[in-house]
């Protein structure tokens, strides 16, 4: 424990919860560590919010890593926060937004906070670097194909040919 406050030490049984949860792929219980589920993906954009969006984020990213865990790195306290450093790490098994599963292993250094209303976790917001992740998801993809796969991992449509 790194707490030095009742507070803290509850903040931090909370999360320490939520992870052991999630790599258990105990969902219920994870959901059950928020009054109300919400995450917010920064790299991408995305929101997920409430019970069975959050609960569908669970199913798509285990789908793709379904032996995805978490290596905590460190852990510190904020005013309204819980702040993890960690290691998530899976391989990619399943399809990811698009992209067929490549049977790759990854290691991406992450920072989540867990954001708080006193003892109650209201968010948890993920930073991660997109590209330290693809590179490793990608190694023997056909350079032919990385645009287009791009493309669909993003939500964009990849750019039309250059006319000649």
């Amino acid at each position: 424990m790194t707490s030095d406050t009742p507070l803290q030490a509850r903040r931090e049984q909370i999360v320490l919860d939520h992870f052991a949860d999630e790599t258990r792929q105990d969902f219920d219980a994870v959901l059950g560590t928020f009054p109300h589920p919400h995450y917010e993906l920064i790299p991408s954009g995305e929101v997920h919010d409430g019970v069975a969006d959050v609960r569908q984020y669970y199913v798509d990213t285990r789908r793709a890593f379904p032996d995805q865990r978490h290596e905590i790195i460190q852990l510190r306290h904020a005013d309204d926060a819980v702040i993890v450093e960690f290691w998530l790490l899976g391989t990619h098994l399943g399809p990811l937004k698009g992209i067929a599963p490549t049977g790759n292993t990854f290691r991406c250094r992450m920072n989540a906070f867990f954001i708080f209303e006193h003892d109650k976790l209201v968010c948890e917001r993920v930073y991660f670097d997109t590209l330290t992740m693809l590179r490793q998801l990608l190694v023997g993809v056909p350079a032919q194909h990385v645009g287009a796969l791009l493309g669909s991992l993003l939500a964009q449509p990849t750019a039309a040919p250059a006319p000649q």
